[in-house]
């Protein structure tokens, strides 16, 4: 089984659910990490070698990772289905404690422990 690496996360999102207005025909679930590749590289425009390394990852990795999110984002918006986002392999970012340990969220909000 392959080692995987945190994926460090900048920011607490404030919410965690998007539905359509009307008739909703699913939903997708989106991982904070792919969450935060979109934030780096749509919201701030870096670039992916600068966003991978803010996220402590490779570029490919990065790739995969945001591909993969805005795979989900477009068929939430093209398909009428609601967007929650939880869960994933990610350590929330602090400059006032520093990094905790990696831990794997499952369930629940990205910023409940």
């Amino acid at each position: 089984m392959p080692r995987r690496r945190c994926r460090f996360v900048g920011f607490q999102p404030g919410f965690s659910y998007f539905q359509p207005v009307g008739a909703m025909m699913g939903e997708v679930v989106l991982k904070v990490e792919e969450l935060e590749s979109l934030r780096l590289k749509d919201l701030l425009g870096l670039e992916q070698s600068e966003a991978a390394k803010e996220m402590g990852i490779s570029q490919p990795t990065f790739h995969r990772i945001l591909k993969e999110a805005r795979r989900k984002v477009a068929d939430a918006l093209v398909n009428g289905k609601a967007l929650r986002i939880e869960g994933g392999d990610y350590v929330l970012k602090t400059a006032a404690w520093g990094v905790p340990p990696c831990r794997r969220r499952r369930r629940g909000p990205p910023w409940q422990p």
